[in-house]
């Protein structure tokens, strides 16, 4: 006869728990790979598609480009994060590391916000514009970037006082970060999947005297 332990309870979407029991009934559940607490609600996305995995494959490799000529950033993927009260696990994430900023490392997880999250919208895409954009604004994550999957459009939030902004198209259809003077996107060249042309686009930025300033001012912060 089988015996179910007690203690394990297992992690539903829908549940509504604090980010401690969230995180101690994932713990128990090793197999588990994706969930997140939103607003004090679990989420459990669908498998992920090969879409999903390619769009953020363009978007990780975009980021790690920038953070790979920005000493001072870093990126991340499906990290969970313990911001505010919950627990997101954005699908690509660009900080600033280091003492005084706005995210760190303790107990091996990330803590506060990053400045920068990307997320590839499909299956997610109500609550990743609605109560996950709400959660990164309160956490005060500055630039937040959705690329709907099925709309073939992407949207780029910048937060401006508490809220978000959405940026539109520029004539030359390059978004440039404020945050990360040099963070280029060509729009075209994400959503064709034209890797080539994203990081092209992304070595101009790159190549800015505002991008050389940016870094200078990170070694001297560190």
């Amino acid at each position: 006869m089988l015996l179910v332990d007690p203690k394990l309870q297992p992690l539903i979407a829908g549940d509504c728990l604090s980010r401690e029991e969230f995180i101690l009934r994932w713990n128990q559940l090793p197999d588990l790979k994706f969930a997140e607490l939103i607003d004090g609600v679990v989420y459990k996305p669908s498998p992920l598609s090969a879409e999903h995995g390619e769009q953020t494959g363009l978007v990780s490799t975009w980021l790690g480009h920038y953070a790979a000529f920005t000493e001072g950033c870093t990126i991340g993927l499906n990290a969970t994060w313990f911001m505010l009260d919950d627990a997101p696990q954005p699908d690509v994430h660009l900080r600033i590391a280091g003492e005084g900023e706005a995210s760190w490392i303790e107990e091996g997880f990330f803590h506060g916000a990053p400045e920068f999250v990307a997320e590839t919208c499909k299956t997610s895409t109500s609550h990743d514009l609605h109560q996950k954009k709400d959660l990164y604004a309160a956490a005060g994550v500055k630039e937040y970037l959705a690329v709907l999957v099925k709309e073939r459009e992407v949207r780029w939030h910048r937060l401006v006082g508490d809220s978000y902004q959405l940026l539109p198209c520029p004539p030359d259809g390059v978004i440039r970060s404020v945050v990360f003077p040099g963070l280029w996107l060509s729009l075209e060249a994400l959503l064709n999947g034209d890797l080539r042309g994203l990081l092209q686009t992304l070595d101009r930025g790159l190549a800015t005297p505002e991008h050389a300033e940016f870094v200078e001012r990170l070694a001297r912060k560190s």
